[in-house]
């Protein structure tokens, strides 16, 4: 039998962020009939871009 495990939501604080309005609007747009949130989207472009960063210096290290 697969062992499940209550996913735990993580810590999280506040920040005012401040976008163009072209980037809402597509933002919602992609979203709209999904199951996701602005902030959720948000959330996981911001990790992606941060993956992105850590393999480009790794990258430029080697």
């Amino acid at each position: 039998m697969i062992h499940f495990k209550v996913p735990e939501i993580p810590p999280t604080t506040n920040k005012t962020v401040r976008f163009p309005i072209d980037v809402v609007e597509e933002v919602e747009h992609v979203i709209k009939g999904r199951d996701c949130t602005f902030t959720a989207f948000v959330v996981a472009a911001v990790r992606s871009a941060l993956e992105q960063v850590k393999a480009d210096e790794k990258e430029k290290d080697t």
